[in-house]
């Protein structure tokens, strides 16, 4: 699969989320040798009451879970909006190999937007990244959403 591909599962996951309420935010986790999806998770922290149930935690404790590990070295993580600090952290701790995200997050983000947390002398792993992987519907999928809350 291409990462467009890998990226539109993550976009269903982030209309699951809109649909009940969350932020709409998906992630997908991959091993890229062999296509496998070891983890799919969306926000759930309204839901959840726990401000840390994002979608790539979410994402990042399955794929841990399942492989009875605290390291994800080799493997992939798409997900439709730049990570926060929080997140970023999180994948660097997990030592994802690939970060491949769709929206920026001007406000939010942490990866190419606000800290940079991978750039931080203190990262003690930095991810590969690629931004911009179905930018347009990433990003529109989060205004829609927004624009509902406001009205």
């Amino acid at each position: 699969m291409t990462a467009e591909e890998y990226m539109k599962i993550a976009l269903n996951l982030a209309h699951k989320a809109a649909k009940t309420d969350e932020v709409p935010v998906g992630a997908v986790i991959v091993n890229p040798e062999n296509g496998e999806i070891l983890a799919q998770a969306y926000n759930q922290s309204a839901h959840s009451g726990d401000a840390t149930a994002h979608a790539e935690i979410l994402a990042i404790q399955q794929a841990c879970a399942k492989l009875k590990t605290t390291r994800l070295w080799g493997l992939d993580l798409y997900v439709t909006l730049e990570p926060c600090t929080m997140c970023a952290a999180a994948i660097s701790f997990a030592r994802i190999a690939h970060l491949y995200f769709g929206a920026t997050d001007e406000k939010g983000g942490a990866v190419i937007s606000g800290v940079r947390f991978y750039e931080a002398p203190t990262c003690h792993h930095r991810p590969q990244y690629t931004g911009g992987i179905c930018a347009e519907e990433c990003s529109q999928i989060l205004k829609d959403f927004f624009a509902h809350k406001r009205v």
